[in-house]
């Protein structure tokens, strides 16, 4: 697997993400719940739960979400990563 994240630092990552994502649950905030993100079979756009759709989705944002592909480097991308895996 390539976990090359710390899901520590991606917890404190996801507090931007907080606004408008819930980590314990799949109900709604303002985007979708996170909880069991990667045992999905398919994300809101109808992919595949990967790492690469996921990394794609917060680069480029999307249905009302901003894009971070500027606000966050690759190191904070891949720790947030490291964190979705364990909701």
């Amino acid at each position: 697997m390539g976990a090359k994240g710390d899901a520590a630092k991606g917890k404190e990552a996801f507090s931007q993400c907080a606004i408008c994502h819930n980590a314990d649950s799949v109900e709604k905030k303002m985007g979708p719940g996170l909880k069991g993100l990667f045992k999905k079979d398919k994300l809101a756009d109808g992919k595949k739960a990967s790492e690469a759709n996921i990394r794609t989705r917060i680069d480029e944002g999307g249905t009302g979400m901003p894009p971070y592909k500027e606000l966050l480097d690759d190191q904070q991308k891949d720790d947030l990563i490291a964190y979705l895996k364990t909701l």
